[in-house]
């Protein structure tokens, strides 16, 4: 084969580690998740001491809990560990990240809740679902949940997907032009961990090819993942 017609090598990225940035300059405020973020701000001068952020899968929910156990200097909880907390464990702040129906120990999260409202401290709550819908039984966590603070966070509206989507980019020192950045939040999933995966594909592929990121970069690498030839990994 004539060596002018071979492939030309790809340059393998190196594995700089991009990690997640979760401090609160860094969370980008829309009318999807201002009420949210504004909750989080609040903090101590909650109106209750239970709190809970409700919304669909990559909306945010565990960024913004991040955020404030940073402030709280709060405790993360698994949803199914609740049971194996002392008899301590709300005296100081505490996230419980993730609740799902049929996730949890009803009695267990009841008597959290009352020991964090004895101890005068906080707790917040994150769900894809509201809290009717969790399928709870015992009456008296039926009572706290209703007088705890919910807030929805809604699906990723045009000006959070855009304004994560160039965050991410310059968080990698990679200039972004606005046009690409509009044709992607035309047509990836309205979630910020798609972004994410998006963003990172479409960095490590411009390494590779040692090209810029451009619309038809873009393109390609949306519909490679469309048609099922990539996974995002996250």
């Amino acid at each position: 084969m004539n060596p002018s017609h071979q492939e030309r090598p790809r340059q393998l990225p190196l594995e700089l580690g991009h990690e997640p940035e979760f401090s609160r300059d860094h969370l980008v405020v829309s009318a999807a998740n201002a009420e949210a973020a504004a909750l989080v701000d609040r903090w101590p001068e909650w109106a209750a001491p239970v709190a809970i952020l409700a919304g669909p899968t990559g909306s945010g929910k565990s960024h913004l809990a991040r955020i404030w156990a940073y402030r709280a200097e709060a405790v993360f909880v698994a949803p199914g560990d609740i049971a194996s907390t002392g008899p301590d464990a709300g005296e100081r702040p505490v996230v419980v990240d993730g609740v799902a129906p049929g996730g949890f120990d009803e009695t267990a999260l009841f008597h959290l809740i009352n020991q964090v409202r004895a101890a005068g401290s906080s707790l917040l709550l994150t769900s894809r679902h509201f809290p009717a819908a969790w399928g709870v039984s015992l009456a008296d966590l039926q009572s706290r949940l209703r007088a705890a603070t919910l807030v929805e966070i809604r699906e990723p509206d045009d000006m959070l997907l855009a304004g994560v989507i160039t965050k991410l980019f310059a968080d990698r020192q990679v200039e972004i032009e606005r046009h690409v950045v509009q044709y992607l939040i035309a047509r990836i999933e309205r979630s910020l961990s798609t972004a994410n995966g998006v963003v990172e594909r479409l960095d490590r592929a411009a390494m590779e090819e040692k090209s810029r990121i451009t619309r038809a970069l873009a393109a390609r690498i949306v519909n490679a993942l469309d048609e099922g030839q990539g996974s995002l990994d996250f």
